[in-house]
Formats: C-alpha cells, structure tokens, sequence
C-alpha cells in the first residue's frame, strides 16, 4: 500500500519540485482600462464580462477616463468550404474568426503593437442536420471568442509599466 501512495505521489512531487506552476489570472497593469470595439463586438463582450470581476482594473465608460485603451480595429467572421464530397456536397466547412486589436496609452503612446489573430476550426456538415450543424458553428464561433478573449488578455499582462513611461 505504501508502495502505490509513493508511486501516486512521486509524480507530483517532481512537478511541484520543478517550480510548475498553472497559468493564473495576476489582472491587468492599468488601474482603468476602455474598450473600443465595433459595435456588437463579441470579443468585446466577453472582455467586458471577463474583466467585470477584476478588481485591480476597473472598465471606463469613456476614453478620456481610461489609464489605457484596448482598440479592436477588426472582427470578422468567415465561414468557408473546406472539402465537398465526389458528388460536389460540402461535407466539410472551415469557420474563421479574424480580429486586430492594439492598446494605446490615454494620451495615444502605443503600449502594446498593433497585433492580428485569426483562429481556425474545422466543421464537418450534413444537409439532413442544418439545425443542429448551425448551433455547433455558433459554439464554434463562441468558443474563437472567449479564445480570442483569453490571448488578448494575457497578452495585455505582459506590458509592463515600464513600457508605459
């Protein structure tokens, strides 16, 4: 018995030995930050909502307010065929989410470059299932979002404040 607790436990040890440690959330270097995105931006939303609980950065309703400015320049969705059966029927469908995004400083300093993601998913389809094919891409596209969400995130946790001076 003391043999398996020791074998369960050895690997964790190792890991925790080696300074692993999971990727956290530490908030945002800015005290206020705004977002000005597109209207109906999705990205957008779930920023907001992402960033709604943080209680190091509070979200502005105006630029002028803001520490910094999140700039979402693009969001484009694109939904393209990927492959078509030997009788010329899609069967496979390729969903595309395109966003460029910067972050400027209040009085316009870039703090982070100008950066563009485009994230891809692979979506098989089938006529007989329109309904249920049309609530998958929606998942698909909802999941690119808080996908989207997450690297601009982390990526804005970079910016150091040294950066902003």
């Amino acid at each position: 018995m003391n043999r398996r607790l020791f074998l369960a436990l050895f690997p964790a040890a190792l890991a925790t030995g080696c300074g692993f440690q999971l990727r956290r959330y530490d908030g945002l270097p800015f005290a206020s930050l705004y977002i000005d995105a597109p209207g109906g931006s999705s990205v957008a939303q779930r920023l907001r909502s992402m960033l709604a609980t943080d209680k190091t950065t509070q979200l502005t309703a105006t630029a002028a307010e803001a520490e910094a400015v999140l700039k979402i320049t693009q969001e484009e969705r694109v939904k393209s065929i990927l492959t078509l059966t030997g009788g010329g029927r899609v069967s496979e469908y390729r969903v595309t989410l395109k966003l460029s995004y910067s972050v400027n400083s209040q009085d316009g300093r870039v703090l982070a470059e100008p950066e563009a993601l485009e994230l891809n998913r692979a979506m098989t389809y089938d006529d007989s299932l329109l309904l249920a094919k049309g609530a998958e891409e929606q998942l698909l596209y909802r999941d690119m979002d808080d996908n989207a969400a997450l690297r601009i995130v982390r990526r804005m946790q970079t910016i150091k404040p040294a950066d902003s001076k």
